[in-house]
């Protein structure tokens, strides 16, 4: 059997959701069931979002102030994680499990919008980076707003895949979160309030982001569990 062979034998038990969930899982009740390690990727979250809210500040003032959440795509989508990171220190209080959520109604609505935005937004500069990725290379600052914007992003994807396992979504979430995520794209090339870019967005990339909206809301979908019927949230 060959190293190749073998690895894929080794993983092939990920295949099964059950056993991807219960992955998910322990990883997040290694990162975020302990206080000192949460309280740190809540810091560093936190930092992330002042680096966001300083790439945007300087453009804002020529944006609405009431639609500064939307415009602010990359901080809009770390706040939202932020908050949801925050509402599981009271598990930790309590010393319940990080993973065995509260049924709770608005925190389906804040872990659900949280997760299509770091998706979402994640995945959008290998995107709109890579239209013009010539022009980004070519600038004596690429290291910082090529590589740098491109790592941390992903970044988001990582710490987006954790949020299943701390939150539960319903139906009403993800109506909610694709309807301000299509709403963020109208305003974004609708009315030219995009991110700052080194170039016209043109078709590609406002057609890109709509399926990205979509796309993150699907992967919400798939991959929360939705809060039991006793609940009775929908």
């Amino acid at each position: 059997m060959t190293r190749l062979a073998a690895i894929r034998d080794r993983l092939a038990p990920l295949r099964e959701p059950a056993v991807r969930r219960r992955v998910r899982d322990a990883f997040a009740e290694v990162l975020l069931g302990d206080a000192r390690s949460l309280a740190a990727v809540v810091g560093f979250t936190a930092f992330m979002f002042l680096v966001g809210v300083r790439y945007y500040v300087s453009t804002m003032p020529g944006v609405p102030t009431a639609l500064w959440p939307l415009y602010a795509d990359s901080a809009t989508a770390v706040a939202l994680a932020t908050l949801a990171l925050v509402t599981l220190f009271p598990l930790l209080a309590l010393d319940r499990a990080v993973t065995d959520p509260p049924a709770s109604r608005p925190l389906a609505y804040l872990h659900t919008l949280a997760f299509v935005w770091l998706v979402k937004y994640g995945l959008w500069p290998l995107v709109s980076l890579n239209l013009a990725v010539g022009t980004y290379l070519a600038a004596p600052d690429a290291l910082v707003y090529y590589w740098g914007v491109l790592g941390t992003h992903l970044l988001f994807v990582g710490l987006a895949l954790l949020l299943p396992a701390v939150g539960r979504t319903t139906r009403g979430a993800l109506a909610l979160a694709l309807a301000l995520s299509l709403a963020n794209d109208l305003l974004d090339y609708g009315f030219g309030y995009h991110p700052p870019l080194q170039y016209e967005p043109g078709l590609v990339l406002p057609a890109a982001t709509v399926a990205l909206s979509l796309f993150a809301t699907w992967v919400a979908s798939r991959s929360f569990r939705r809060l039991d019927a006793a609940s009775r949230v929908r």
